[in-house]
């Protein structure tokens, strides 16, 4: 038997063993399909032995079985690979911060749309200049969070057509963090304003969910843009991701915090450190199965991809 974890309601046993295979990279994000098969948004390892960061240096989609076994990769693709998400459709949406653009895929690793002129940033506050995450709305539309380097909200349609953008908020994450960018600023603190808009999630009243993660929170808007609500008091909340109850998932520092609609905890868990069924630093990516099964992405460690089968 692996090992235990969880909370109230929430408890996993981490599959032990899984993947079956060391993955040679950071992995950014995951998503799982309908069969099973899991896609891994991975950070090629560079010559320091570290994965590579949000600024690029190449990056890939590896396949998984549901059991851990390797069965596709869809080639260097990507310079910096960060949010990956799959509509109902099996197709598959991968952010590219390094190169600056959104792109849909097949499961094939077919390119069927791309969002933004690869390796060139937009005009300041239109798309893109570091898009994290992108996902579809109920109607088709595609919402884009655009937030290493500029904090907005895009919206475009099914075709690619830019609709709306919103936000606001000095960029000012790239020079506290790393040292580069524009040194001056105001960090955005108020409603309708992001410090790292690090994910975006629709739900099926088409309210738009913004993972404002510098500021330790989440706002929602309408999917004009109007502002609706804010909730505070999360930890570094990297990833939104919904289960069959109705529940969010928040993955970030810490663990896994699951949060009602309306901002209700519902459960926390997460225990620190290297080994397995804990965690390092902080949790990047995440998604849960057909079956119920939590899978996280630790994008900064090598070979940090685990899998927690719910019993």
């Amino acid at each position: 038997m692996g090992k235990r974890v969880g909370s109230g309601a929430y408890q996993y046993e981490l599959v032990e063993g899984w993947p079956k295979t060391p993955i040679e990279g950071g992995i950014a994000d995951v998503v799982c399909d309908a069969k099973g098969n899991v896609y891994a948004a991975v950070r090629n390892t560079q010559d320091t032995g570290k994965p590579g960061n949000i600024f690029g240096g190449g990056g890939h989609v590896l396949v998984l079985d549901r059991d851990g076994n390797v069965v596709g990769n869809w080639g260097t693709i990507c310079s910096a690979p960060h949010g990956i998400w799959m509509n109902q459709a099996g197709e598959i949406f991968l952010s590219d911060t390094g190169d600056h653009v959104v792109t849909k895929h097949a499961p094939s690793g077919e390119v069927l749309l791309t969002l933004g002129t690869r390796g060139q940033q937009g005009t300041p506050g239109a798309p893109f200049n570091m898009p994290t995450h992108a996902v579809e709305a109920p109607n088709g539309d595609i919402f884009v969070s655009d937030g290493y380097a500029q904090n907005r909200i895009h919206r475009f349609s099914a075709k690619g057509e830019h609709i709306l953008s919103f936000g606001g908020g000095d960029s000012v994450f790239l020079h506290r963090r790393f040292g580069v960018g524009p040194s001056d600023g105001v960090q955005g603190t108020g409603p309708g304003e992001f410090n790292v808009p690090h994910d975006v999630m629709v739900d099926a009243a088409s309210r738009v969910y913004v993972l404002d993660r510098e500021n330790n929170r989440w706002q929602v808007f309408s999917a004009d843009g109007e502002h609706l609500s804010i909730q505070d008091g999360l930890d570094h909340p990297n990833k939104c991701v919904p289960d069959a109850d109705g529940n969010y998932h928040l993955v970030g520092a810490g663990g896994v915090d699951i949060r009602t609609p309306a901002g209700e905890q519902v459960a926390r868990w997460g225990e620190k450190g290297d080994g397995p069924g804990q965690f390092i630093a902080t949790v990047h990516g995440g998604w849960i199965d057909d079956q119920g099964a939590l899978y996280t992405a630790e994008a900064g460690f090598v070979n940090r991809l685990q899998k927690f089968v719910r019993v």
